[in-house]
Parts: C-alpha cells; sequence; structure tokens
C-alpha cells in the first residue's frame, strides 16, 4: 500500500470532522478531496461521512458556498484541523 493510501485510511478513522464538531461522535467517514481539482492529492483530504460528503446537507450535496456558510467553516480550516488530530 501506497503511502497516499495509508494516509487517507489513518484520515477516515478520526470520523466525520463535522460530526464532531457538532458533538455528535465520530462517525464512519470517506476522505474528502479538498480543493477540487483534477490532480488529487491524497494527501489533501478530510474525513467526512456520507451525509456531509455527497448527501443533501453535504459538501456536494449542496455546494462548496452552502456547506461553509452552513457549517461557519472551509475545507482549508478542516484540512488543518484534520493534520493536527492526526499529530496528536
Amino acid at each position: 500500500m501506497n503511502s497516499g493510501r495509508r494516509h487517507m485510511l489513518r484520515v477516515k478513522e478520526l470520523g466525520c470532522v463535522i460530526c464532531r464538531n457538532l458533538g455528535l461522535g465520530a462517525t464512519p467517514a470517506d476522505a474528502h478531496h479538498c480543493f477540487d481539482t483534477s490532480d488529487k492529492d491524497d494527501f489533501l483530504v478530510v474525513p467526512l461521512c456520507t451525509a456531509h460528503h455527497t448527501g443533501p446537507a453535504g459538501f456536494h450535496g449542496m455546494g462548496e458556498r452552502a456547506f461553509n456558510r452552513t457549517y461557519k467553516t472551509s475545507e482549508r480550516r478542516l484540512l488543518g484541523q484534520t493534520y493536527r488530530e492526526l499529530a496528536a
């Protein structure tokens, strides 16, 4: 397994960052690639559950602007939080 895949597994093990920020606990998560580009980097991922990733209340469901406004965050902030939690 390459280092990018190992990193994504570690990120997913944290549980959904939005659920945790809302006090809902560590729900199972997918790895959401940040900064929508065609050149996805497996080290630029944050953990999001299905609901907060692709569901109607999720990043891809409501779009980046509405997601950021609803959860008072940004991909950059969530990525920083993810890195801090991995380092702890």
